[in-house]
Formats: structure tokens, C-alpha cells, sequence
């Protein structure tokens, strides 16, 4: 079943034609007009409207019979993506660098790549199966840290108390000989805490190359892990996992 939230897409255009029209009017306010600070205002807007979901093709018949609506919810959404442009003008990601326009890809050739999925997963106390936080989760590739497809993501990856032991990993692409390639690719999780034994998780992913890397997170393209459990040492057998 593919569901979606069709605002995604209403959100994604508006903001990329209104970005456009600063670029074609010279950026008169200096806008920050990066691909970053472009998905940073869709996400702006989409955390301040209520989602539409869809299921089928019923599902998209539905949304055209809602026409008469439409035209007011662009209008918030344009009024939300100015006031979400400004905000995050002011708040930039400092650890982001904000030079590469969409305009900068332009002239780029296409490489083909294995743009490996999101990696999700939940670490749980193996006693009490409560949420285990302040401890490092880390995601191994041929012994080496895996790179991150930015700086926003991390490797090793801190899990703090309000992320209830959910941890994400989003691999940079790896470069591809050529498209519609199959490749498995073969990861490691390993988690160390002093009153815990450490845990080594081993899985992989099949993946196909592409004729370029993604730029932007979905949902629809995440690995899911089993959930994970940190035992006191001698407290249970079988610490080394594969999936």
C-alpha cells in the first residue's frame, strides 16, 4: 500500500516556483536561496498545515473534487512560505554550507550512484525494555564510520532522551559504473555503554543505481532495522545480530 500526503506536493512546487521567481528578480532582499534552506522552509510549511492522505487512485479523485478549496489553501501556503523564508534567513543551519543553489546544478553532468536508503532504528533497554538514550549508535561499512549525505546527519548518531531510542542514518551516495545496477550493500551497527555489553548488529541492503543522488529525504525510501536490545553483561546470549 502507498499512502501519501498530497500537500507534500503542493508545498514542493510552490516553494520551488517562488524561489525561481527571486532568483529571475535578482534576490532583491538576499534571500538564502540554497537547496538546505529550500527544504528547511518546505518542512516550515508542512509542520504548520494539516497533511491529506491518499491511498488509491479513489484517493486522487477525491483530491480534484476539492478544486474550490484549493485556491485558498495555496494561499496559506504561499503566506507560510514567506513568513517560514524569513525565519530561517534568520536561523541558518550553521554547520550547512549555504552557496549551492539549485541554479548551480544546472550545467552538472549526471554520475550514476547507489543512493542508499535511510537507515531507522530503536534501541531499547533488554532488562526493562524501556528507551535507552545518552549512548552513541554507530554504522559501520568495511570497517570504516560510514560518510552521511550532509552534515546535518550523523555518524555516530547521540541518543538523547526525546528521541525514545529512535536513531537514523541517511549514507552518502556511492558512485556506480553505470544505471539499473544491483549491488548489496553490507552495514554493521555497533553500540558501546559502560553498564551494557556491546552490541554489533550486522544487515544488508540491496540496492539500484541511479543516474543521479537524491537530494532530499523521503519516507518512502528508509530501511527499517528490527528493534535492538542492550543487555548488563552476562544477562543474555547472542549480543552479535544478522539480519
Amino acid at each position: 500500500m502507498d499512502v501519501h500526503n498530497t500537500n507534500e506536493d503542493i508545498v514542493f512546487v510552490t516553494v520551488k516556483k517562488i524561489f525561481e521567481s527571486f532568483e529571475k528578480e535578482g534576490n532583491p532582499d538576499n534571500f538564502c536561496l540554497c537547496n538546505q534552506c529550500r527544504l528547511d522552509t518546505a518542512c516550515y510549511v508542512l509542520n504548520r498545515i494539516e497533511p491529506f492522505y491518499i491511498v488509491s487512485s479513489r484517493g486522487v479523485e477525491r483530491t480534484e473534487l476539492e478544486a474550490f478549496h484549493k485556491q485558498q489553501k495555496e494561499a496559506d501556503i504561499i503566506a507560510l512560505i514567506h513568513e517560514g523564508l524569513k525565519r530561517i534567513n534568520h536561523n541558518q543551519r550553521p554547520n550547512f554550507s549555504h552557496h549551492d543553489t539549485a541554479n548551480d546544478g544546472k550545467n552538472r553532468q549526471f554520475t550514476p550512484v547507489f543512493n542508499i536508503p535511510t537507515i531507522v532504528g530503536r534501541l531499547f533497554n533488554g532488562t526493562n525494555f524501556s528507551p535507552l538514550s545518552n549512548v552513541r549508535v554507530e554504522l559501520y561499512r568495511n570497517g570504516n564510520l560510514v560518510p552521511m549525505k550532509d552534515t546535518s546527519w550523523q555518524n555516530p548518531y547521540p541518543l538523547v532522551p526525546n528521541t525514545e531510542g529512535t536513531f537514523t542514518f541517511w549514507p552518502a551516495a556511492v558512485p556506480a559504473d553505470v544505471t539499473d545496477s544491483h549491488k548489496i550493500f553490507e552495514y554493521s551497527i555497533k553500540i558501546e555503554a559502560p553498564e551494557f555489553e556491546t552490541l554489533s548488529h550486522f544487515f544488508k541492503i540491496p540496492v539500484i543505481s541511479e543516474i543521479q543522488s537524491t537530494s532530499s529525504y523521503s519516507m518512502g525510501r528508509s530501511f527499517k532495522l528490527p528493534d535492538l536490545y542492550m543487555f548488563p553483561p552476562g544477562g543474555e546470549e547472542g549480543q552479535i545480530c544478522l539480519v
